[in-house]
């Protein structure tokens, strides 16, 4: 029989917060096991229940593990690749089965997940709940003030519509511009066709934060673990919105 702990040990254990805090938001009512609000004394399994916070999801089981990987160029954002390419996951390293949260194409570079956590790959992934990714973007020519009201409205490709969240030029240099974009979906190569729509080549493209998760630290291949506090604080960016 799976062992039942606590649930304000859970929590701590989880790095969410103290078990004193823990104990002040079960008896507030933030608390809940399967969609049942939680009293005090109330216990979990770990392995099969699921245990919310302010109806965001507490990872409590062991198993699962959440990387932050700064993809460098050339590498593939899969788990594997038939012809033989480096994968995100080649990377991290890991000795569990984990998968990329959602996609960054072979020639861009920057931040993203790779977990094993199903929940966390679909809220992040799906634009319903409102997770933002940040870029920043090279591109060819000047570009206007009037260009980044057009992305920020709306430009017409071939799969649709896209805006950007917002957009601003940080930087205007030897005929080029750096471009920093917000965008809330994750089409196929969005971010370059939007340029390209708008008459702007991208000539390096660098995802620099998902969410408010960001790590100015991490070089081109290196990961680390993302911690609980983090992806809560990543889960309430998007109900936020």
């Amino acid at each position: 029989m799976a062992e039942r702990i606590r649930i304000q040990k859970a929590l701590s254990a989880a790095g969410v917060m103290s078990r004193r805090a823990a104990e002040e938001a079960i008896s507030d009512g933030r608390v809940k096991v399967d969609g049942v609000t939680s009293i005090l004394g109330d216990r979990i399994d770990a392995t099969t229940q699921r245990l919310t916070l302010d109806d965001l999801p507490v990872v409590i089981d062991p198993e699962i593990e959440t990387h932050l990987l700064y993809k460098p160029t050339g590498v593939v954002s899969t788990a594997d690749d038939p012809q033989g390419r480096p994968t995100v996951v080649d990377l991290v390293g890991s000795t569990r089965r984990l998968y990329p949260v959602g996609r960054l194409d072979m020639d861009s570079e920057g931040l993203i997940l790779v977990s094993n956590d199903g929940e966390l790959t679909n809220r992040v992934t799906h634009p319903s709940h409102g997770i933002t990714k940040t870029y920043v973007a090279l591109v060819e020519g000047v570009v206007t003030s009037a260009t980044v009201r057009l992305l920020a409205g709306g430009v017409s490709l071939e799969d649709g519509p896209a805006r950007a969240v917002s957009a601003r030029v940080i930087d205007s240099h030897s005929g080029n511009s750096l471009v920093e974009l917000v965008m809330m979906e994750g089409r196929n190569r969005e971010v370059r066709r939007m340029m390209a729509a708008v008459g702007h080549e991208v000539l390096r493209l660098v995802r620099t934060a998902i969410g408010p998760i960001t790590d100015q630290t991490l070089q081109p291949g290196e990961s680390r673990l993302v911690g609980p506090e983090e992806v809560l604080k990543l889960l309430k960016s998007g109900i936020q919105r």
